[in-house]
């Protein structure tokens, strides 16, 4: 009993082994990239690396004030404002997620816009988005003028925990970090969105095809998870 050999059709392509192989295959693959631009490809491999960064910072966080000698500040007090003569606590806090909330769906629109190549549109609702994370990192800025004032640092904190101060401008700088950077490719997006660079494919950075707003889209990824970010670490930190 013979056993029939398989043929190689025209369209065939011989496998190669190795770490070569791995990358011809998934450069190629249909399924996982077929009609993705290779920008939104790259955006979603970073925000998972990044997921695994900003896990660890908060499962560290977790960790050290479970384990914490020293009685942890609470959050209602150290962050709260007097207004009228009033204190009222984490309403700073409040404000900064609803206006970084609300960007998200600023950012939204723009995509949709942007799909339907309404550059006005588009234009506008990026800018708006960047005003409004602006906005957060100045009130962030603020927040941190004033803890500074009362006394807290990295390496020392007098109303508890020395942790605290570490553990607070790790967290919230790293995060105001990645506000700030997307503040700046939004405009920059906006900007070429206004002259028609993404009309006309224009040769540059953030350009993308001809045509294809996808590089909206890209940014939108991104800032969708600065804003996921934000929730968890406003429900771990903040809340706790």
């Amino acid at each position: 009993m013979t056993q029939a050999t398989p043929t190689h059709t025209a369209a065939s392509v011989p496998l190669v082994d190795g770490v070569q192989g791995i990358v011809a295959d998934w450069s190629s693959d249909q399924r996982a990239f077929k009609n993705v631009p290779w920008g939104k490809a790259m955006m979603w491999i970073f925000l998972l690396s990044d997921t695994f960064i900003f896990s660890s910072f908060l499962i560290s966080y977790m960790t050290v004030r479970m384990s914490a000698v020293e009685p942890w500040p609470n959050a209602s007090e150290v962050f709260a404002l007097t207004l009228f003569g009033k204190s009222i606590p984490l309403i700073l806090i409040a404000i900064m997620t609803f206006v970084l909330i609300s960007s998200s769906g600023t950012m939204a629109m723009a995509v949709k816009f942007g799909y339907e190549k309404n550059r006005k549109m588009t234009f506008i609702l990026l800018l708006l988005t960047a005003a409004l994370g602006a906005t957060f990192v100045g009130m962030q800025a603020f927040e941190w003028t004033k803890l500074i004032h009362e006394g807290v640092r990295p390496w020392g904190n007098p109303m508890g925990a020395a942790q605290f101060g570490s553990a607070f401008f790790m967290i919230t700088g790293f995060h105001g970090t990645h506000v700030s950077i997307g503040v700046i490719f939004l405009i920059i997006v906006a900007i070429k969105v206004y002259r028609g660079d993404l009309d006309n494919e224009r040769p540059g950075f953030l350009t993308g095809r001809k045509g294809n707003y996808e590089m909206v889209e890209t940014m939108g990824l991104y800032w969708h998870f600065v804003d996921l970010v934000w929730v968890f670490i406003f429900a771990v930190f903040y809340l706790w």
